[in-house]
């Protein structure tokens, strides 16, 4: 543990030198780089590939120091060739304001560069009154922009002035050597909802880095989260934006583990990243970290995890439900209020529950939406690749974005078995009509459903919409889906077993047998139990590749069905009709533990009505539409962890045929404007 110090040079009449000023705690050093605390703050900085170097010059004060240290660095990037005290002022305070990572530690040190064209710039008088006064020991000039260094400010010529951005950094100086170095705040994933932090590694490959840092006091990754202020100029539309990913999909420099030791102990580290991810990094976001999942994707209950824990939901008492399998994905959004968006995917609610237990909103989208290549696959034809947000008109924003920004990243037809995806490109209205399936309501607890009614009727009348009520079960029962059989709901659920298990088996389960047993002594991999029994007890028979394609093709005549008979076409809003249905669990908590569910006032996740054939959730998983969980309120429950009464999230779900994503997210941010929807807070409560 070494103490690393800061330099005076001179901007309060010190001379340029080393001297005995250390940050406030000792600085842990790695080879990736140094944690450091400024306040009660940690910080970490990348110093095995600076942002920035430059050389340092002379100052008035004296010859550059022959020194090594670090210190923390504010860089400023002025718009202007004369640079005052009072826009100074309002460039630091609006980084201490609009900013979670920048603090006034920062301003030990300061660099001032100019992007105006009028050379040579100049640092106005007042400028050195002010960094004075809010002080600022260490003044760093660019020579290349100014051609006079103020007394006691040093020189320096970066060498690549381009990529360079605002905010705050660390720099490193030694002899006459600059690094600027990229500074993360490190925050607690007190929740447990990350596998790991990741930050970009700066070597010019495009690979990150995992954060090799925990909380020791509570067990706990810490998540290196970059400044804002980086991208207060970045045009593209997801800059900045601070985003989670599933641990399913590749991240080259990072483990992939699918939510499995046995996975991980196989398979090397990511030499790629998969295209959708790839396409989020250059939008601009912000990968921070990769996030818990039930082991492949699985829909494993909270109590059957075995290689790693269940996230904790931060809503109600702490010992609700995460669901499964996006599982640390809803409950982060919900927790932290650092994080803007968590990536996930859903092939049976794996995204739709997990939004809906946590109070957040989040989606299945269209099949076909988005590219799994890149991904471990639990089915190639069903996967879906969604978006986890609390404020509706970000997430709308944040994945219309994404969905619109490379059309080559839809899935091909021959992996779907479904037509290209089409977007009508203008839509004049939304749905005249939402169907209201009576098997699902009302809801079991009647505060919730009051919470529906109120809404769907603020909804109908903002929109001019009316409520058909149907049962969407009977309707399926009865209808002529396919022309070989009676027994519609048996050929679906034939076709969702085949569809599931064939890909996993294919790509991920004997892969890793052959794998583990070559390792092994020819042992089976340790894997959970639903995994164990399930890959234990293939039938081949059934299981393979034939009845694979069969299904696929199956399941396209029953998403033709039912975008002719339930779900139509509609020139003017691409769907004529929305589905109303409730992805939670009637307005009833519930829980982490099984014993706690077994309780009348909490129910298992898996339940549904007695009246429906299917829970509403596996609609679009059948017929591969696009279905957004929505939050609208919460209700309260006696708590059996807390002994006190708590709050429970509630939603609803709006479905639309396939190809009408666009719609649906526009009809979202349209109900936010209404005050229909709001934004929900992280924390116990979700309003």
């Amino acid at each position: 543990m070494a103490l690393v110090h800061l330099v005076c040079l001179g901007l309060l009449g010190c001379s340029v030198s080393a001297s005995s000023i250390s940050l406030q705690n000792p600085v842990h050093t790695s080879r990736e780089g140094i944690t450091y605390e400024l306040g009660d703050v940690t910080y970490f900085a990348n110093s095995e590939h600076p942002q920035a170097t430059g050389k340092i010059g002379k100052s008035k004060g004296g010859d550059a120091a022959d020194l090594s240290a670090y210190t923390p660095m504010t860089v400023v990037v002025a718009n202007q060739s004369i640079v005052t005290g009072g826009f100074l002022k309002e460039t630091i305070d609006a980084y201490l304001a609009g900013d979670d990572v920048f603090s006034a530690g920062f301003l030990v040190s300061l660099y001032i560069t100019s992007t105006s064209f009028v050379r040579p710039a100049s640092i106005d008088k007042s400028s050195l009154e002010y960094l004075a006064q809010i002080g600022v020991d260490q003044l760093f000039i660019d020579s290349a922009v100014f051609r006079r260094v103020p007394n006691h400010a040093v020189s320096v010529r970066m060498n690549d002035q381009e990529a360079l951005q605002p905010g705050p950094y660390t720099a490193r100086l030694v002899g006459t050597t600059i690094h600027l170095l990229d500074t993360y705040r490190l925050y607690v994933d007190e929740y447990r909802n990350f596998i790991t932090g990741s930050y970009p590694s700066n070597d010019g490959l495009n690979t990150y880095a995992p954060l090799q840092s925990m909380d020791s006091r509570t067990w706990a990754p810490m998540i290196p989260v970059s400044s804002r202020i980086q991208f207060w100029n970045d045009p593209r539309p997801l800059a900045g934006k601070r985003v989670a990913i599933k641990d399913l999909f590749d991240i080259k420099g990072l483990q992939t583990s699918a939510g499995s030791q046995a996975w991980i102990h196989t398979h090397a580290i990511a030499d790629s990243t998969a295209p959708a991810i790839q396409r989020l990094i250059d939008l601009g976001a912000v990968l921070v970290g990769k996030y818990k999942l039930a082991q492949f994707a699985s829909s494993a209950s909270p109590w059957d995890w075995t290689d790693g824990q269940l996230p904790f939901n931060p809503r109600g008492d702490g010992y609700l439900t995460c669901a499964s399998s996006s599982s640390g994905g809803g409950c982060s959004i919900a927790a932290y209020p650092w994080l803007d968006h968590a990536i996930g995917t859903d092939t049976g609610s794996s995204m739709r529950r997990p939004a809906a237990v946590s109070g957040t909103y989040g989606n299945r989208p269209s099949q076909g939406m988005l590219s799994l290549e890149g991904a471990v696959p639990l089915s190639w034809a069903g996967d879906t690749v969604g978006v986890f947000g609390r404020d509706p008109r970000s997430w709308s924003q944040f994945a219309k974005s994404w969905y619109r920004s490379d059309p080559e990243l839809h899935q091909d037809a021959s992996i779907t078995g479904l037509p290209p995806l089409f977007f009508p490109d203008t839509l004049t209205s939304f749905p005249s009509r939402i169907l209201y399936p009576d098997e699902y309501f009302p809801m079991r607890n009647p505060a919730a459903q009051d919470l529906l009614t109120s809404h769907l009727t603020r909804l109908t009348t903002a929109f001019n919409m009316t409520i058909t009520h149907l049962n969407l079960s009977d309707t399926i029962t009865t209808a002529s889906i396919f022309p070989d059989t009676t027994d519609n709901w048996a050929r679906l659920a034939n076709n969702t077993i085949v569809l599931n298990t064939w890909p996993q088996y294919h790509d991920v389960a004997q892969p890793l047998i052959t794998a583990w047993a070559e390792q092994h002594d020819g042992r089976f991999p340790p894997v959970d139990k639903g995994q164990r029994y399930l890959w234990a007890h293939l039938d081949p028979d059934v299981t393979n590749a034939e009845n694979y394609a069969a299904a696929v093709q199956s399941r396209a005549t029953s998403i033709e069905w039912f975008e002719r008979e339930v779900l139509p076409f509609d020139e003017d809003a691409c769907s004529e009709a929305l589905i109303v249905c409730d992805a939670g669990t009637g307005g009833i908590p519930s829980f982490r533990e099984a014993q706690l569910n077994e309780s009348p006032n909490a129910t298992f996740l898996s339940w549904y009505p007695d009246g429906a054939v299917i829970p509403c959730v596996t609609i679009c998983a059948l017929f591969g539409c696009a279905d957004f969980t929505i939050p609208i309120g919460q209700v309260p429950y006696q708590s059996p962890v807390t002994m006190v009464t708590e709050q429970w999230p509630i939603v609803f779900n709006l479905i639309a045929r396939r190809g009408c994503d666009f719609m649906l997210f526009d009809l979202v941010e349209k109900m936010a404007e209404e005050g229909i929807i709001t934004e929900v807070k992280t924390g116990r409560t979700a309003f």
